[in-house]
């Protein structure tokens, strides 16, 4: 129990500098800042301790031993950069377009979130390989979908510096998010 509290803090700890570092980059940097904290709450936290992997988030075990995460259900409903914090199946507009910030934000968790999953093997083309497999189960509005593809898609090609950057993303989202 120990070894997974050390090591499940490590993780979370890591990941969220990895989203500061890149939120900065994107010229977000409260978001970074901010990015996660509820993760060390009581709810999250102990729960991802009990079923902590290591090599991938701890919330499927949770979910497949409980039957739903608790740590899930909390850290969703406090985190916008999530998509499903943002979903409303009884809204006129249940899946709106995410707001700049938070959508950025997503990238940035998205991508270190492969970074710390993924390790040394972490390349370009990880990003893109996972939304492939994920984006047909995601509950998101189609603009929205186009934004993160072209973003990682672009990621895959060019890499890293030559996408995430507040003017690069600043674009992709006005040309597939705006009105």
């Amino acid at each position: 129990m120990l070894k997974n509290i050390v090591k499940h803090f490590i993780t979370i700890t890591k990941h969220r500098w990895i989203v500061f570092k890149l939120c900065v980059k994107v010229g977000i940097p409260f978001r970074g800042i901010v990015h996660d904290l509820s993760k060390y709450s009581p709810t999250e936290f102990w729960e991802s301790v009990k079923y902590y992997r290591g090599i991938a988030s701890p919330i499927p075990v949770a979910r497949e031993k409980e039957g739903y995460s608790k740590a899930w259900l909390h850290h969703k409903g406090r985190n916008k950069h999530h998509y499903e914090y943002w979903y409303d199946h009884k809204a006129k507009t249940p899946l709106p377009i995410i707001p700049y910030p938070y959508a950025i934000e997503m990238v940035c968790d998205n991508m270190a979130a492969g970074m710390v999953y993924n390790g040394k093997n972490w390349t370009n083309q990880s990003q893109l390989e996972y939304w492939n497999r994920n984006k047909d189960t995601e509950l998101l509005n189609d603009k929205m979908k186009g934004f993160f593809e072209e973003v990682f898609v672009r990621i895959s090609e060019q890499g890293i510096d030559k996408i995430l950057n507040k003017k690069t993303l600043k674009e992709l989202y006005q040309k597939h998010c705006q009105e």
